[in-house]
């Protein structure tokens, strides 16, 4: 490490981090980067590993190969536990710190299940390649179970699938799980009919997709009902247990649970002690800094952005890869001896979200588009930003397959930390 450059340390290796670490080439600083994994997930698609569509090796590269012609760039494989703002280390979980002239915060987001945490064994979220299997793991576990299951009741409870959340995430989640059970899984079971499976979307709210325009989201209601999926709406749900949901008085026993309700910031606010919003964020300063700490950034789902009209700079990757640009920027600014703010500026390309292997709801504000047009711009829009020449083919490939032939080659039931819960209720054992 180059201790007489200007030393920037960047917490996570998500889109923002990554970004701010690579505007930052030949910038005449040394960048440190702390992640817990060694991989950068591309998260748009990770409900393609949950959902069989794509492996894990798809959506997901080792930072440190990632960055591996950048001498300037050092990676750490750490926990980040605390700060010492006065003597400007970040504090690790085994006791180690690391010294830092500029910090920047990408620490993501995780699950947040407003006050029932108590919910999550039985309802996981989908952050990270670990929930991902997880979740793929207990789907097609259900449809195992059934198949051995005898009594009428319990075989129909344990081929219901519910989804919490009509975002974007729960929408695409219900939409392939519903395609997964009447197409890919026809025929390959002998006592059950896997097309009889019902997939439940609950959302609390009036419409699924609120960020969207209400026409999209009546028209994204429409197509999942094709699929065959059930949308309610306007009823929250108020209890997940081993063997279902409740939901607006109602109780529905379900084989798998997901949730897509909402998430919360990392803890980022509680280590400096400054003020958060409801979720957690960080309430930044306009050029993005932390209040009363000038060389700390927050970017991401770690910061809260005003952006106009009262609305939030959204928590997806291309806000994420903005504000990234913008905090190297700064850095850059500054040390040529330019030290006054820069507000960030956000700049919002649109709305997306795909409904199954031929549908998607796309507002660009100029335009929008639905249907199988939609998808095919869905998809060759996540492609590009994909890492890698081998990656976007094998996806493409992947994707291909999938539209014409209707089948999912990622299926395979790995062992998890569920295994024990899963046994207690009557699963096969894997492996």
């Amino acid at each position: 490490m180059n201790k007489a450059a200007h030393q920037v340390v960047v917490i996570g290796a998500g889109f923002g981090g990554l970004e701010c670490t690579r505007a930052l080439s030949r910038a005449g600083v040394h960048v440190t980067v702390i992640d817990r994994r060694n991989h950068h997930l591309f998260q748009p698609l990770l409900y393609q590993v949950a959902t069989t569509s794509l492996a894990t090796s798809e959506i997901a590269w080792p930072v440190r190969h990632l960055l591996r012609k950048r001498k300037d760039v050092t990676m750490l494989l750490g926990t980040v536990v605390g700060l010492d703002t006065e003597g400007k280390r970040v504090l690790l979980e085994d006791g180690g710190s690391v010294p830092y002239d500029t910090l920047v915060l990408a620490t993501g987001a995780r699950h947040a299940y407003f006050g029932h945490d108590e919910w999550e064994p039985f309802a996981p979220g989908l952050k990270t390649l670990e929930d991902a299997t997880t979740i793929r793991r207990r789907i097609l576990l259900a449809f195992e179970r059934a198949e051995r299951e005898t009594d009428p009741e319990k075989r129909r409870a344990l081929m219901t699938f519910v989804i919490i959340g009509g975002g974007p995430t729960g929408v695409e989640l219900a939409g392939t799980i519903a395609e997964l059970a009447h197409d890919t899984l026809s025929g390959e079971f002998r006592n059950i009919d896997p097309g009889t499976a019902r997939v439940v979307l609950i959302e609390a709210g009036e419409r699924i997709l609120a960020g969207f325009k209400p026409e999209l989201s009546a028209y994204a209601g429409k197509a999942l009902e094709r699929l065959g999926v059930t949308v309610e709406l306007g009823r929250a749900v108020t209890e997940c247990t081993a063997d279902g949901v409740t939901f607006g008085g109602e109780t529905l026993p379900a084989g798998a649970i997901i949730w897509a309700a909402g998430v919360a910031a990392s803890p980022a606010a509680e280590w400096l002690g400054v003020p958060a919003d409801r979720v957690g964020r960080l309430i930044v300063e306009p050029d993005l800094t932390v209040p009363g700490h000038p060389d700390i950034f927050a970017i991401g789902d770690t910061a809260h952005v005003e952006w106009q009209e009262g609305r939030l700079v959204p928590g997806i990757a291309p806000a994420a890869k903005q504000q990234g640009r913008h905090v190297a920027a700064t850095i850059r600014a500054r040390l040529a001896g330019n030290d006054a703010p820069r507000p960030f500026r956000y700049k919002h390309d649109g709305d997306l979200a795909t409904i199954g292997k031929r549908a998607a709801a796309i507002d660009f504000g100029w335009i929008k588009l639905t249907g199988w047009i939609a998808w095919w711009i869905w998809g060759f829009a996540h492609i590009y930003f994909l890492i890698g020449l081998r990656n976007r083919l094998a996806v493409s490939l992947s994707w291909l397959w999938i539209y014409f032939s209707g089948q999912r080659s990622a299926r395979l039931i790995t062992q998890g930390d569920e295994d024990e819960a899963s046994d207690r209720k009557g699963a096969p054992s894997a492996g």
